[in-house]
């Protein structure tokens, strides 16, 4: 009984070490160039292709239409229409506006507080808080030749993933 207990005990600690060590989905995919430049990838039309898997759900597919422009402060305004499944296609809207020191601040119209921004390298980093506690983090990895992103998005509640979705995104401008 003892050494079936330091086994378990053994393994929880192995497991909660080995979720420490993955800092965020796609991590591999991270790299000094090219240099994610936000309003120019954003800019114009883009779309993509996802997959939404929600905790004791079916995955479904997302597809997302996208357009970009630029104002005249400098924010990035991103309208999108979403189809998520057999649902109803929804429209979105994001705003981004340059902080200086590759970080931007920026609202969406899903969120129900303010979206924080920071590009390292060929990521965009994007955090947000959503409704019923839940918190979506984006790491969007830009892929050489620029027209062409990965986007690994984590869905937390409590610190535990309740959600992950996997899109390509495409500029078709």
């Amino acid at each position: 009984m003892f050494q079936s207990t330091g086994a378990r005990i053994g393994l929880l600690a192995a497991v909660a070490l080995a979720g420490c060590s993955a800092s965020h989905p796609g991590e591999e995919l991270a790299r000094p160039q090219p240099v994610f430049g936000v309003a120019a990838f954003f800019a114009g039309r883009t779309h993509g292709d996802a997959t939404l898997k929600i905790i004791f759900k079916h995955p479904e597919p997302v597809r997302v239409e996208g357009f970009g422009r630029s104002g005249p402060d400098g924010t990035l305004v991103l309208d999108q229409e979403v189809r998520r499944g057999t649902r109803a296609p929804e429209k979105r809207q994001w705003r981004f506006r340059p902080l200086g020191g590759n970080r931007f601040a920026g609202t969406l119209t899903d969120a129900t507080g303010p979206v924080a921004g920071e590009v390292q390298g060929n990521m965009l980093h994007l955090r947000y808080p959503m409704k019923d506690g839940v918190t979506a983090e984006q790491w969007i990895y830009l892929q050489p030749g620029g027209r062409t992103a990965l986007n690994r998005m984590r869905l937390t509640k409590l610190g535990i993933t309740v959600g992950r979705l996997d899109e390509t995104i495409r500029k078709l401008d």
